[in-house]
């Protein structure tokens, strides 16, 4: 069976020097976003997300077969709740 690595870059790169055993790409895709999801979830539950972050699977010879790309964008309205909480007197 292939190897496929899961390599994750928030800022910091955590290179998957393992990597795991699986039927085929498809098998390599549902892995990474199942991964993805529990990376994430983690990350998010410490809010130490980045504003961007990826994962890329490559082969066993390194080959970059898929990437997922993960971005979080403040919407105007979050960025006005901001700015008018700070701007509120404190008692």
């Amino acid at each position: 069976m292939p190897r496929y690595h899961f390599n994750v870059y928030d800022g910091i790169e955590m290179l998957d020097k393992v990597g795991v055993e699986l039927p085929d790409s498809k098998y390599a895709r549902r892995e990474a976003i199942r991964y993805a999801g529990s990376i994430l979830e983690g990350g998010a539950s410490k809010d130490n997300l980045g504003p961007e972050w990826r994962m890329e699977v490559t082969n066993a010879s390194g080959l970059i077969l898929f990437r997922l790309d993960f971005q979080v964008t403040d919407s105007p309205a979050v960025a006005d709740d901001a700015r008018s909480f700070l701007s509120k007197p404190t008692a």
